[in-house]
């Protein structure tokens, strides 16, 4: 077999958390796994993210910290633009660059002649939450305009078929994680759990009335950010007790503890999500998963092997009630195989060469 040439790859990461993130962030968990994992590979990789990333990558950063920390808000993208003029002005030096940044990077791509593969982290329609009559977004609109050039990896079947933007030249990679960071439990404590960004789509409330029907103790941990605060003390607040408790935010090492000593993780989205970190990081620990049949839901858990895969609160009250059923050594298998990290670079590993000798 013939020895492939190691490759220089920039993998550009949005600047809003660290790379690996020291709380919350599913894309910033994905960056450090892909650029730590190639650089053990023997490629060659520069990272671009914020100034406190930790990385045995070259960093090049346009700002000192994470931007979240630094106090900027979520729409203020001029950071993470100066970051992409960075990486094409250097865009020759590199064999392909790797963008985890959306929309942000399609104007740029077509000044370079380096390959340029897109991850696509969040959904390509239409959100459900969006209100009747409501004007297309202009993201998806740029989408469209750049679509034939455009190199992307969706993260899921469900978040390819239901893009709104039909992009020829796509494939699908899972997430993937390291199992290593999450501890197996076979004997679980008498509770569930619940965790996400303090946000109504990531199906907070769903969780706490699913928690008041099937009368369990539910614990619910997540990020509240600033904007999310009102409405945290209106509708969530009122329902905290003794048998339904917010955590707060955990950091990565307080997670496994967290999922491992649960019965089960409670998951009713209101959206199509396009993965589901966390699906597969309670499932690493041997905690089946309930979800709402949205997103990738189906494709992250085995129905019935796993956890359950419900339509609405009344089938996941029920779906609570035979949840000991599952077996939990079945759910670390399950994510073993599926969704290791290391099989995941593997894919991007081989799609890269794949793009450049096209």
């Amino acid at each position: 077999m013939q020895k492939r040439k190691k490759l220089k790859i920039a993998q550009i990461a949005p600047l809003w958390f660290s790379i690996p993130p020291k709380k919350y962030g599913g894309t910033e968990r994905i960056v450090s796994f892909l650029t730590e994992e190639l650089i053990k590979k023997g490629h060659e990789v520069t990272l671009f993210a914020s100034g406190d990333s930790k990385t045995k990558a070259r960093l090049f950063s346009v700002y000192p910290e994470s931007l979240i920390k630094a106090g900027y808000k979520w729409q203020d993208p001029f950071w993470n633009l100066e970051n992409l003029s960075e990486v094409f002005k250097r865009a020759n030096n590199f064999d392909i660059l790797h963008s985890h940044l959306d929309v942000w990077t399609l104007p740029f791509q077509q000044l370079t002649k380096t390959p340029v593969l897109h991850t696509l982290h969040n959904q390509l329609y239409k959100a459900s939450i969006t209100r009747e009559g409501e004007k297309r977004p202009s993201r998806l609109d740029i989408f469209e305009r750049h679509k034939r050039e455009t190199l992307a990896v969706f993260i899921s079947k469900s978040e390819r078929e239901k893009s709104a933007v039909r992009l020829p030249k796509s494939w699908v990679i899972y997430n993937g994680i390291d199992t290593s960071q999450f501890k197996f439990n076979p004997e679980p404590e008498d509770h569930f759990i619940w965790i996400a960004r303090i946000d109504p789509f990531k199906g907070i409330e769903n969780a706490i009335a699913v928690a008041e029907r099937a009368g369990v103790k539910l614990l619910l941990a997540g990020r509240l950010d600033p904007y999310r605060k009102d409405y945290f003390e209106e509708r969530i607040r009122p329902h905290l007790s003794s048998k339904i408790k917010y955590l707060g935010e955990l950091s990565g090492k307080e997670l496994s503890n967290f999922y491992e000593k649960a019965r089960a993780c409670l998951y009713p989205i209101e959206w199509e999500e396009p993965f589901g970190l966390v699906m597969t990081e309670a499932m690493a620990c041997g905690t089946p998963v309930i979800a709402f049949d949205r997103g990738s839901a189906k494709e992250v858990v085995k129905d019935g092997k796993s956890g359950f895969v419900v339509n609405n609160i009344k089938e996941m009250v029920k779906a609570i009630r035979k949840i000991d059923k599952i077996k939990r050594e079945d759910c670390r298998k399950w994510v073993e195989e599926k969704f290791d990290y290391r099989r995941m670079v593997d894919d991007y590993e081989n799609l890269y060469y794949k793009i450049i000798t096209k």
